[in-house]
């Protein structure tokens, strides 16, 4: 091979190949150009060779520049503001009525999904804030309704056609439900038990849903405090030194929450007053009318 040389410009990138007198062109933004073929006498076998190491190098280097930003969710934030109160209660109808903030957050979400570059609590962020966000929208798609539970089928087969397995989401050309993102992404990537605290169903008995957008820089903070609001609420876990129930969650997840621990010592890091290991512990039922103001 003769005469190899790679010229890369920050501003264009450009691979030029000569090869006796072939000379192929590609590059400008990481689009390849039409492939000038000068001539080409011999060595088939050779130019394909270096047209698969351009191949190569182009793909290589558009995984390496694929630095997108993170999204912002401050209009995220200004609807949570807005339609949320202290109480974490929602008012659909209102947000039915002026759901434009709201749609244009979704549509920043659905075109621009979490990329290699992105760090750790960059992409948490985006899909809990996505869960929420998607949840508020089938609400006001369906509203008024007086359960998340009555949208779709009168007869629910569960994880079928619950209203979390709807595939109403589409993010970069795929589709998703909700339970897609809570157990698909969440949950099998992140081994974050906190995010139980912060994804909200638009039920009562659900963590309040929080007043302000899940951000990378404070996302470690967020967390722990959703926990012990969360804790602390005495209608979805009631905790003294006689008695101890606790919300379904930590029934149906708890092997979330005790990976590394006891549940009584993970609780005991967010919960009002300590917890006895060997306290026994009942579970409340779950009310899943509809977080509504």
């Amino acid at each position: 091979m003769k005469n190899l040389v790679l010229v890369n410009n920050p501003k264009s990138i450009r691979f030029d190949i000569k090869y006796d007198q072939i000379l192929i062109s590609v590059g400008n933004f990481l689009q390849l150009k039409p492939v000038y073929l000068l001539t080409m006498k011999k060595h088939f076998f050779r130019c394909k060779i270096i047209t698969l190491i351009i191949i190569v190098s182009v793909a290589k280097l558009s995984a390496q520049s694929d630095d997108s930003r993170p999204v912002s969710h401050y209009l995220f934030d200004k609807v949570l503001k807005e339609y949320v109160d202290d109480n974490g209660m929602v008012d659909y109808s209102s947000l039915k009525a002026n759901n434009g903030q709201l749609i244009e957050y979704l549509n920043l979400l659905e075109n621009n999904s979490p990329r290699a570059s992105w760090s750790r609590n960059e992409e948490l962020a985006y899909w809990i804030n996505a869960y929420n966000a998607f949840t508020l929208k089938l609400i006001i798609d369906y509203y008024p309704v007086k359960s998340i539970k009555d949208i779709g089928s009168t007869i629910q087969i569960p994880f079928v056609n619950t209203p979390w397995d709807i595939e109403f989401i589409h993010i970069d050309g795929k589709e998703y439900s909700l339970n897609n993102i809570e157990h698909g992404i969440i949950r099998k990537k992140f081994n974050e038990p906190r995010i139980h605290f912060a994804l909200v169903c638009a039920a009562k008995s659900c963590p309040e849903l929080r007043r302000e957008a899940y951000i990378p820089n404070m996302l470690d903070e967020q967390l722990s405090d959703q926990a012990k609001e969360f804790l602390g609420d005495s209608s979805k876990n009631y905790i003294t030194e006689s008695k101890i129930k606790l919300s379904k969650l930590f029934q149906w997840y708890g092997a979330d929450f005790t990976k590394k621990m006891t549940l009584s010592e993970y609780l005991n890091q967010y919960a009002p007053i300590h917890i006895p290991k060997k306290a026994k512990k009942t579970f409340m039922d779950y009310d899943w009318a509809l977080n509504q103001q």
